[in-house]
């Protein structure tokens, strides 16, 4: 009897191993390593901080039921920034404590904005970590030299060149008026977009500036109106965008309106209400339902309690990059990590088949352009 009892334990234990073995959950075993991910948490960006957020969590998740990175846990620590450059660099200075205390920290994946971003790159850029920026898009981060920066989206001489183009060349916009907001990443995007289209024959009638968060536009209207133009281009944020959009609207001018990927956000829509029709936005990359499946939209479900909105696969895909440099590295060691990453042929992620150059631009930039229609993003361009 007791031999029998001995061989029924040894099988049971064989077929743990065999599940195991296939496909079973695995647990990670080698204690953790940080992600931290800086972005706006609360105020007016919150929703595009959040969904950022959401993506790495659920990028991290999935590792870790895979057995970890290298088989450690991949631990997501969320770092408001607030939309602020000081905040910015205050977190900045709380990783660089964190990195001189000892802790394991592989990388940051922010900030989200380009002005922040810009601000906390002075330390970042002397740490023994990998920055990966979901959206940052001003083209001077990657003229700046830093080692161990990279992003997921394209920059903004790729949004200007192909926004301009569409503009001109699609819509057959002939004077336009470029209007942007007063963060870092709207002025240089605005200064960009009257250059190209300027080069492309077309008439830069007015260029104006709004502020961030601005709502109301009493002196900015008559001045466009006065300016004629047959199309609008506005570089700001989805807090400015459908706002500016309802009152050239309520006020006659009616002309094809395109805003940048900041306002590539459902809250443009759900603000504007229906003069939200019609608006084109142009994005770094499709919208989440578009590049995942159903599956995937569930998980992060589960793992964020509400829906995927468009910053949830820059979070996603951006820690997918850090991983996979990471496994191709066989190490959490970040010079070894970057020089990974920039060296891949290509990193699969929800937002394409990533490769970087010397720099930490993408190889392939792509931009898409969307057009509000019955309410939902329909993409027009590519």
């Amino acid at each position: 009897m007791r031999t029998r009892v001995k061989l029924a334990i040894l099988l049971l234990t064989a077929c743990c191993l065999l599940l195991a073995a296939c496909g079973g959950p695995k647990e990670p075993t080698k204690g953790e390593v940080l992600v931290y991910v800086a972005a706006p948490l609360s105020g007016f960006q919150a929703n595009a901080g959040q969904t950022v957020l959401g993506g790495a969590r659920l990028a991290a998740e999935k590792i870790n039921r895979a057995g970890g990175l290298l088989g450690y846990k991949v631990t997501i620590v969320g770092m408001d920034d607030e939309s602020d450059s000081d905040v910015a660099v205050g977190i900045a200075e709380q990783i660089q404590a964190a990195v001189a205390e000892g802790k394991n920290v592989l990388g940051v994946i922010g900030h989200l904005n380009s002005g922040q971003t810009l601000a906390a790159m002075d330390i970042y850029k002397d740490l023994s970590l990998v920055v990966i920026t979901p959206t940052a898009s001003e083209v001077s981060l990657t003229e700046k030299g830093y080692r161990n920066f990279f992003r997921v989206n394209a920059n903004d001489n790729a949004q200007a060149r192909v926004d301009a183009e569409f503009l001109v060349n699609t819509l057959g916009a002939k004077r336009v008026a470029v209007v942007h907001n007063d963060d870092p990443y709207g002025i240089g995007l605005g200064q960009l977009m009257a250059q190209e289209l300027q080069s492309l024959g077309a008439e830069v009638v007015i260029q104006l500036q709004v502020a961030v968060e601005q709502s109301t536009f009493p002196t900015e209207l008559p001045q466009i109106a006065a300016a004629q133009p047959d199309a609008i281009f506005y570089a700001g944020y989805e807090v400015e965008t459908p706002y500016l959009r309802l009152e050239l609207v309520e006020a006659g001018i009616d002309v094809p309106f395109l805003a940048s990927d900041g306002a590539f956000l459902a809250a443009t829509i759900d603000e504007a209400g229906p003069s939200a029709e019609g608006i084109y936005v142009s994005a770094f990359g499709p919208r989440p339902q578009a590049a995942v499946d159903e599956t995937w939209i569930k998980e992060y479900q589960a793992v964020e309690y509400r829906n995927p909105d468009t910053y949830s696969i820059n979070g996603f895909s951006a820690l997918e990059v850090l991983a996979e440099g990471a496994e191709k590295a066989g190490s959490l060691d970040a010079t070894k990590v970057a020089d990974a990453i920039r060296s891949a042929q290509q990193l699969d992620t929800p937002m394409g088949n990533l490769s970087y150059d010397a720099e930490g631009d993408l190889q392939n930039q792509t931009i898409y352009i969307y057009q509000v229609r019955d309410g939902d993003w329909v993409q027009v361009y590519p």
